[in-house]
């Protein structure tokens, strides 16, 4: 049997957008809204199992109803930059799940959807509209059901016309005289003024339509019969503005928006472009089993593998070295399971020759046979060309054996000539770049709990394959980086930082669990006394980490105004908590309960977990083709994300201590380093003056801006400076500002514009980049990392808009990060040939954490700030500022 699914697109994507926290991708792309959608999209193709599904949009901001008021929805605010570039992600995602989209100019999606449901309507066909709108309602009927989104859009509230008379005491065409009598702000319907809902629905109850009461005005009295008679003919506009036209000239078919499931590779694909793991793992999207097998297959008939499992293979071994040793040309494909390096499973390596492909399970390699293979990895001489040298490198010391003489990594190049590109992974990377089909290791191992590793003919097949791709990758890429002037970037910098960051490490920082234990402790003793302190204010105890139980306690016992509610009772998520905390002290206190819970679990028992027994330290895991930026990524854990805005927070890094008696914890942090990255970059002479002579660049910002002396600058404006100081950097939006200021849009693009009427120099880098990157189809950092921009000619506005804000700021973050990692690959490059014993320990931002020997200490505070100020030159003077103590905390 047939059932329509039909979705109201931009409503749905607006309640999204504004129901979820902030969410990018790597590439920058703001993701939040339609993530949120494809939850909510997801969960109803489950339950609602359709035949047939559409997803109408509005066309334009112009209809048929401004013809008769052209201020309808005049009242709305112009849209989020930040929502406005996901409608086309949106659509691109819709076009890889196989669902229809429709939109017609000078209609709204109410329209499409009220034609379609009378379309529905006369055939008997069962549909469901899913819409955050309640105007909806109107089309309610024996056959149509409208799923209203609420909670964000998690959850839907379904209306027949059964619940619509259940609870508002009307048949669905009344919907439409509701909102002609109270109006509707959100589309600027005015309505009558004074008649809100419940005063609506009295009226409607006793005489039905806007027509009846107007016709009985004779029975009304004082201020409403006033009041409606002055504004019938509102009342009668409104009515007719919140009316769905039904009549949309459709010319599509039902069997046009028909609905047939959609295909695992193409949904998987895009959820992989937006980073949607999850989404991945719950749908279980990999590639078929059967397809990738007959793949391999082919692919291995090719080649002649060969197996080195025992000392029975010595003369392969010994013909594998010789092969070695004739040429330099090779490929090596080291096997480990587990995303983290120091805790993966090694399960074997190929190594691919001009003459054929050796494959040695770890084992094998672990044997005393094999000491001469052991002996080559471990020579810095030696060249190797791998993937993911990095995590091989990190992978083996773990296991005793050394990996030296990285000559080429085809997977930190392929991230270097695309950081957008998400997917890293060899298959990948063979695919674009034109190699034969390499199967993915979800297709030979499964996934998640089906994961399990192959026989062992399928899984040396597999290896080899893996190596002969690097092998065939690298005079390619390596051609790559020449073309597009990367090389030295990449020679110069990406790969020595690899083999410095396993160093770092393997060495890990050691920390002191006692410090953490004891920290918990006294965050367990602040829990408990605020603990007790709401319950003496709520005047009973309950429990604070259950959202139904505080919500009753706040809006029921303390009858505080509710702001949202739940499926399970009200909302007490953070922006409502923030917005309740003037009304009753016992706020702050829940507020800063959550805090201090979140530090004992995640941050004390959460690193407690991650100390190594048997090193006493905890080893993170730096990632170098994450970030489109070029930042590096910590992860295992993270330790760049440790919050140091709260006093009990910092208290945390007291626990991170030297690794020797008597010596220091230093940390050195480069000063506003972006912003001086911008001031060469744009040549703006006021930024320039500010940080030549030292001076604070916000007050200074504000000082300009405002025009004002440094002594008439008050906390206030320095704020609003600093805020737009740093907005500029990462592409700001007025609506992003207003968010961080708590001030209308308005205001925050006045003061964009006044920031950009002082600091021309800015303005006209922004202009010239914008377009550079039209021109070019990319932008570059300082040192020639590039970062292309696929939408920066886009006709769709809001996919060039998203292209112009990353070209922007592309060139300052990228450049911060480059100079970071140059500034590191200079450090190790010193220490070495100083001989000192001092030891880096972590990257955390723009921030360098060493441990220091007491005989070290007054040369490493010269040395460290030195070389990181030196590590680029720059028209404005690069800062670190040092300091030095007994543990992290102190050394801040």
């Amino acid at each position: 049997m047939e059932k329509w699914m039909l979705i109201d697109g931009n409503s749905i994507i607006y309640r999204a957008f504004f129901a979820l926290p902030p969410l990018t991708n790597s590439a920058g792309k703001h993701t939040n809204a339609v993530f949120g959608f494809t939850t909510m999209l997801l969960k109803l193709l489950e339950q609602e199992k359709p035949t047939h599904v559409l997803v109408a949009f509005d066309a334009g901001k112009i209809t048929f109803r401004h013809e008769g008021y052209t201020e309808y929805k005049g009242g709305r605010q112009k849209t989020p930059p930040e929502l406005s570039e996901q409608f086309p992600v949106l659509k691109e995602l819709l076009g890889a799940f196989g669902i229809s989209q429709f939109e017609l100019s000078g209609y709204e999606a109410d329209d499409i959807i009220g034609t379609l449901t009378r379309r529905a309507d006369e055939q008997g066909v069962p549909a469901v509209v899913v819409t955050g709108d309640k105007d909806m309602l109107q089309l309610a009927s024996d056959n149509i059901t409208i799923a209203v989104t609420r909670k964000g859009v998690s959850e839907v509230d379904l209306y027949s016309p059964d619940a619509i008379k259940e609870k508002y005491g009307l048949e669905p065409l009344q919907i439409i005289d509701l909102k002609g009598l109270m109006g509707d702000a959100s589309d600027n319907i005015p309505g009558v003024p004074g008649v809100g809902e419940k005063t609506a629905l009295k009226l409607l109850h006793e005489h039905g339509t806007v027509e009846n009461v107007l016709d009985n005005l004779d029975k009304l009295k004082g201020k409403l019969k006033e009041n409606i008679e002055t504004h019938k003919d509102s009342a009668m506009m409104s009515k007719k503005l919140a009316t769905i036209y039904r009549e949309v000239p459709i010319e599509q078919e039902a069997d046009e928006i028909r609905y047939g499931g959609y295909d695992s590779g193409k949904l998987a694909e895009a959820f992989r472009k937006l980073e949607f793991k999850s989404l991945i793992d719950r749908l279980e999207l990999g590639a078929d089993a059967g397809e990738a097998e007959d793949a391999a297959q082919a692919a291995a008939s090719e080649l002649t593998i060969r197996v080195i499992e025992s000392e029975s293979d010595a003369a392969e071994l010994d013909r594998l070295l010789r092969s070695l040793g004739e040429s330099e040309e090779n490929g090596l494909f080291i096997e480990s399971i587990g995303e983290n390096p120091h805790h993966a499973e090694l399960v074997g390596l190929a190594i691919a020759t001009e003459e054929a492909v050796y494959v040695l399970p770890f084992a094998a390699l672990a044997k005393p046979f094999a000491a001469k293979l052991r002996d080559w990895l471990g020579q810095p001489d030696k060249p190797k060309y791998g993937f993911d040298l990095h995590k091989n490198e990190l992978a083996l010391l773990w296991s005793g054996i050394r990996l030296e003489g990285a000559a080429f990594d085809v997977q930190l190049a392929a991230y270097l000539l695309d950081p957008t590109d998400t997917s890293q992974t060899l298959s990948s990377v063979s695919d674009k770049h034109g190699l034969p089909v390499l199967p993915t290791d979800e297709a030979v191992y499964g996934k998640g709990a089906k994961f399990k590793l192959p026989d062992e003919q399928t899984l040396y097949r597999h290896l080899a394959l893996k190596a002969e791709a690097v092998r065939r990758l690298v005079p390619v890429l390596t051609e790559e980086l020449n073309r597009t002037n990367m090389s030295k970037l990449y020679f110069e910098m990406e790969q020595p930082l690899a083999r410095i960051l396993a160093g770092m490490e393997h060495l890990g920082i050691k920390v002191e669990k006692e410090e953490l234990e004891k920290l918990g402790v006294d965050l367990e003793r602040q829990l408990t006394t605020i603990i007790s302190d709401i319950y003496k204010l709520a005047g009973t105890e309950f429990n604070i980490g259950s959202p139904k139980q505080l919500g009753e306690i706040l809006f029921e016992k303390l009858g505080l105004p509710a702001k949202k509610k739940t499926k399970t009772g009200y909302s007490t998520d953070a922006e409502v908590l923030e917005e309740l905390a003037p009304y009753h002290e016992i706020i702050s206190l829940i507020l800063h309960y959550r805090q201090l819970a979140k530090l004992q679990s995640t941050y004390v028992e959460g690193l407690l977990k991650e100390v190594r027994g048997e090193t006493g330290k905890i080893h993170t895991y730096y990632r170098q083709t994450i970030a489109a930026t070029g930042r590096l990524s910590s992860q295992f854990p993270n330790l760049q994300n440790i919050p140091i805005r709260l006093e009990e927070g910092r208290k945390i890094r007291k626990a991170f201590v030297p690794s020797k008696p008597g010596w220091s914890i230093l940390a050195a942090d480069y000063s506003q380093i972006e912003l001086r990255v911008l001031a060469h970059i744009s040549g703006d002479e006021n930024l320039k003056e500010a940080f030549i002579h030292d001076m604070d660049i916000h007050t200074k910002t504000a000082m300009d801006v405002f025009g004002v002396t440094a002594g008439q600058v008050d906390a206030n404006m320095r704020r609003q400076a600093k805020a737009v100081n740093f907005g500029i950097v990462y592409g700001i939006s007025d609506f992003g500002l207003s968010q961080n200021l708590g001030i209308t849009r308005a205001e925050a693009g006045r003061f964009i514009e006044q920031y950009l009427d002082v600091f021309q120099g800015v303005r006209r880098f922004m202009d010239d980049i914008k377009k550079d990157a039209k021109r070019d189809g990319y932008v570059t950092t300082l040192l020639g990392r590039r970062r292309y921009l696929a939408d920066i000619n886009a006709s769709n506005f809001n996919l060039r808009s998203f292209a112009e804000r990353t070209a922007m700021n592309t060139p300052i973050q990228g450049t911060a990060a480059d100079i970071i990692k140059l500034a590191m690959v200079q450090m190790d490059a010193a220490l070495r040939e100083r001989g000192l014993k001092s030891r880096m320990l972590l990257q955390v931002h723009d921030e360098l954490v060493f441990e220091v020997p007491e005989e070290e200490l007054e040369l490493m505070k010269k040395l460290v700030p030195d070389t990181m100020a030196g590590a680029l030159k720059l028209d404005v003077p690069l800062k670190a500022d040092v300091s030095y103590g007994s543990n992290w905390y102190e050394a801040k």
